[in-house]
């Protein structure tokens, strides 16, 4: 009887250290397996921000740095153009066999133009640049290098102030009319190209848009939005690679893209990115890379019709 309870004692024994080993051993295991799970669900989380973004930096309000607080709003919209589907085959080419791309960088100069200007000259692309007011010293050749390297040189705003900018047609007049002056006093070029802050299809603005819309027309100025975002005009980070992606998967639909970048102190992931989406580009058929000019047709959110 002895033996048999000094086995008994001795399975137990075994039992109560077995036991608890092996709860530890299930438990780790699914600590690593839920640990697992979580980053990959935090990986496809990220790639599916990234993909949004398009979609969401156009439709948020946020505070760009260096701006004393200036708003960037702009409303999701369908873009279109007058005449987009006339000149265009089933495939979005035109009519001629060509497809032009328009690069077109918002709110510089900033401390990243040089390198923009660098790389473009690098890849021989010219692009349109939508500028601010800046009389800082250290802005002024980037103003100039703009013009002599042969892009296009439009008006965003003097300001960027969303709240003064439309607070009245006479605000955005004054506005507009004070960075047209500085511009020709810097560069010798009188502008007649504008894009609207947050396009014309923004939602902060006091005045009908369609009356800005005439004073420019009366003014003989276009304006100009964009029909492809690459989704940098959000506060959010967001990679090369997403900027890239955003840039070029719809181009196929469209027989002139115009494509919405930013120069921004804060926009380093644009810069890095341009070299792959300008490479991307070019490697397309019958596909170019343009200025804007006074044969572009304009994209426009709103119309004045």
């Amino acid at each position: 009887m002895d033996a048999e309870q000094d086995a008994h004692f001795q399975l137990m024994k075994r039992l109560l250290i077995i036991i608890p080993l092996t709860t530890i051993v299930i438990l780790l295991t699914l600590c690593v397996i839920l640990g697992v799970s979580l980053y990959h669900a935090k990986q496809e989380l990220k790639a599916l921000r990234e993909t949004a973004v398009p979609v969401m930096a156009e439709q948020q309000t946020f505070t760009e740095t260096g701006q004393g607080g200036d708003f960037y709003t702009a409303s999701g919209v369908d873009e279109f153009r007058h005449g987009d589907t006339d000149d265009t085959d089933a495939s979005g080419e035109m009519s001629d066999g060509g497809r032009k791309v328009y690069l077109t960088f918002d709110d510089g100069p900033s401390s990243n133009t040089g390198k923009i200007l660098d790389i473009l000259a690098e890849y021989d692309v010219k692009a349109t640049f939508f500028v601010v007011g800046k009389p800082e010293e250290r802005y002024q050749p980037l103003y100039k290098r703009i013009v002599e390297e042969g892009h296009t040189l439009a008006m965003h705003s003097y300001s960027h102030r969303y709240d003064e900018i439309y607070q009245s047609k006479e605000s955005y007049v004054a506005d507009l009319t004070k960075l047209q002056e500085f511009l020709y006093e810097t560069t010798g070029v009188w502008c007649r190209y504008c894009r609207f802050p947050g396009g014309s299809s923004n939602t902060v603005s006091r005045v009908d848009m369609h009356e800005l819309i005439a004073y420019l027309e009366e003014q003989d100025m276009s304006y100009f939005d964009w029909n492809v975002s690459c989704g940098d005009a959000s506060a959010a980070y967001i990679s090369p690679d997403a900027i890239v992606r955003n840039s070029t998967a719809n181009l196929s639909e469209f027989s002139e893209a115009m494509i919405l970048l930013h120069d921004a102190a804060e926009k380093n992931t644009t810069v890095q990115a341009l070299p792959e989406l300008i490479e991307k580009i070019q490697a397309m058929e019958d596909t170019k890379i343009v200025p804007i000019t006074d044969d572009t047709e304009p994209i426009h959110h709103i119309s004045n019709d």
